[in-house]
């Protein structure tokens, strides 16, 4: 349980691609309920998506443009027929655009020692921790690195300081120094400290890179949703939803206390009770009565406190901070265009799907050509790294293929000279 104080305990968010929005409901919550929470947290650590609002939270950044930014890239990822997948799709970029705008050019310095990114070494595999930068572009490029999914974001993985890397959730997903201190942050139900309540009756669970995930259908499809975002509408309440689990975390372990409202309430209620007692009854004996079903009351409340689901109504939005209030309103607005209502009827959705083997090609060259221009400046670069990894590949199967034929030629020695002669 955290004390009041918060002091020694560190944060760590989950990797979770488009379910960031949770991520960034939580910070928002423990950033203003709680800021002595974030404020003398021993480190803050994050793995793809959660690095990236870890970075916002403590870099000095905006949490409500970044669920801006995150609810207009899911729109963005929807707009096509192909979803996030097709070639106009430049998900690298619109992030890197995003990072450069929201985060302050001093960020370097008010997040190195304090923010570990989890990193994946493409040579071996390995995690690193990266906490250490000199440069507002440093951050950006650990950023990009520790949130690159190979295939879904490119072939080529981005560099950091000379070393290839890709998404940080590959190795270490929930990036922890001390488990019995740190606060754990999940959209996934499961064993973290804040995340969606699970069913109690299920006792199924997966460790997926060192994360803590129910085996439930509401999982599996958070799964999907992950690099496949469902409607801006969808994430904004999955925003909520972190806001509310993270309010629910804090009240359960006495962060925010709530026992003040419920102690006057009790006396105020004592108090008219009180007034009501007729002189013929002994008031010690009601006195204690009193305090005995105050107590009660008291127990019952603290209990449901602690069961309460804590749903998406209301409520809950109306505590949500102006700016990230105003921020979902915003983004999940339908535009009313004209083109925009057209697309939606079913007749125009099947001649976009029909056409699409004769629009694809066609919009995937000229998307291919922006991009290689993008490319231009790296090209060096990453020619070399694609040449050094064929060689290592092809070293690698020749020493293979070369074992396999010494230990046969040394088990069978007189096929191997008859082949010879």
């Amino acid at each position: 349980m955290v004390g009041d104080e918060g002091g020694g305990r560190s944060v760590s968010f989950a990797g979770c691609g488009f379910l960031g929005v949770y991520h960034i409901g939580a910070a928002t919550c423990l950033q203003e309920r709680a800021p002595h929470l974030i404020r003398n947290a021993r480190q803050i650590y994050g793995a793809s998506a959660g690095a990236l609002t870890g970075a916002v939270l403590v870099g000095g950044g905006s949490l409500a443009e970044a669920c801006a930014d995150v609810l207009d890239l899911a729109k963005e990822a929807r707009k096509r027929n192909l979803g996030p997948l097709h070639p106009s799709f430049n998900v690298m970029k619109i992030m890197r655009d995003g990072l450069c705008k929201n985060l302050p050019e001093n960020t370097h310095q008010l997040i190195s020692g304090k923010l570990l990114i989890s990193l994946t070494r493409v040579s071996d595999g390995k995690n690193v921790l990266v906490s250490n930068f000199k440069s507002k572009e440093e951050v950006v490029q650990a950023l990009l690195c520790s949130s690159f999914v190979p295939i879904y974001c490119g072939l080529i993985p981005p560099s950091f300081r000379g070393v290839r890397y890709v998404d940080g959730g590959i190795s270490d997903n929930l990036p922890q120094y001390d488990s019995k201190n740190t606060i754990t942050i999940s959209p996934f139900s499961g064993e973290c400290d804040i995340c969606p309540k699970g069913n109690s009756a299920n006792f199924h669970e997966m460790n997926v890179t060192n994360t803590s995930i129910q085996f439930s259908l509401g999982n599996m499809y958070r799964l999907t949703q992950a690099l496949f975002p469902p409607e801006p509408k969808v994430l904004g309440e999955l925003c909520e939803q972190g806001y509310s689990d993270a309010l629910r975390y804090l009240k359960e372990n006495g962060i925010v206390q709530d026992s003040v409202s419920i102690d006057l309430a009790l006396t105020r209620e004592g108090q008219e009770e009180h007034t009501q007692i007729p002189k013929c009854i002994d008031r010690k004996a009601v006195a204690a009565s009193q305090c005995k079903k105050g107590m009660q009351n008291k127990e019952m409340l603290i209990d449901q406190l602690k069961l309460a689901a804590w749903p998406l109504d209301g409520t809950i939005f109306e505590n949500l901070p102006p700016r990230l209030r105003k921020a979902l309103q915003e983004a999940c607005k339908e535009r009313c265009g004209f083109y925009t209502q057209l697309s939606k009827f079913l007749p125009m959705r099947l001649m976009s799907y029909m056409m699409l083997p004769y629009t694809l090609p066609v919009e995937s060259a000229y998307f291919v050509a922006l991009r290689l221009v993008d490319w231009f400046p790296d090209i060096p670069d990453d020619v070399r790294w694609m040449q050094e990894q064929f060689r290592q590949i092809m070293g690698a199967v020749y020493s293979k293929a070369r074992q396999r034929l010494l230990s046969f030629s040394s088990c069978c020695p007189h096929l191997w000279l008859h082949v010879c002669a």
